[in-house]
Order: structure tokens, then sequence, then C-alpha cells
């Protein structure tokens, strides 16, 4: 990671209580903002304004969930592994470790929209 200020962005966010909760929360399981509102006891728009700053900053994923009666929604996954911050020749560094969720096999997915059908 390079650039003071980004540094500096991606230290304050991951401090935020709301979006290390978010993060805990989507790495165990993909998560609605609605179900992540109840779960962090915060109010949708705080959800949705950390989850923008996780996507910005390619530390959260986002998916569309199909509803039985035709309708969508999003999903989050967290997309951070590890968070490494090292103080070396002078210097502040942060190595982030990222994984790709698992996707939905194409198979799977057509076979759950038909049998919600």
């Amino acid at each position: 990671m390079s650039g003071d200020s980004e540094t500096a962005e991606l230290l304050a966010l991951l401090e935020d209580e709301y979006a290390r909760e978010i993060l805990t929360a989507t790495s165990a399981q993909p998560m609605s903002a609605e179900r992540l509102s109840q779960h962090c006891d915060a109010s949708d728009s705080t959800i949705y304004r950390r989850v923008d700053r996780l996507k910005n900053h390619d530390l959260i994923d986002e998916q569309t969930q199909f509803d039985p009666d035709g309708h969508h929604y999003s999903v989050y996954i967290s997309c951070l592994e590890s968070v490494t911050v090292s103080f070396e020749d002078g210097e502040c560094r942060i190595e982030l470790e990222r994984r790709r969720p698992a996707e939905e096999d194409p198979a799977d997915r057509f076979t759950r929209m038909w049998q919600d059908l």
C-alpha cells in the first residue's frame, strides 16, 4: 500500500467499530444491510456508509440474492483475510491479504432459482 493519505484513511476505517463489526460478521456469512443493521445495532444509514467505505477499499464484496417472490437484494461478504502493519526504515506499511469470496456455481444457482419458483 502506498501513500500516506491512503494509509491514514485505511487505518481510520479499520479503527471504526462498525467497520470492524461488518468485516467480522461478513467473514462468517454473507449478510444483507438489514441483518448487518440488527447485528451491529446501528441504523441502516450507518451501515450503508461503512459498507460504501469498505467497498471503496475493496475490503467487502457485494452480491445479489434472489427471493422466492422474485425480488432481489444485496448481501455483503468480507474480502479481507488479514492486515499487517509494519514500521521499517522510517516507513509505516500496511499489507492486506484479501480472499475472493467463493462464487456460487452457476448450476447450483440455477437449481436454487428453479426450486424457488
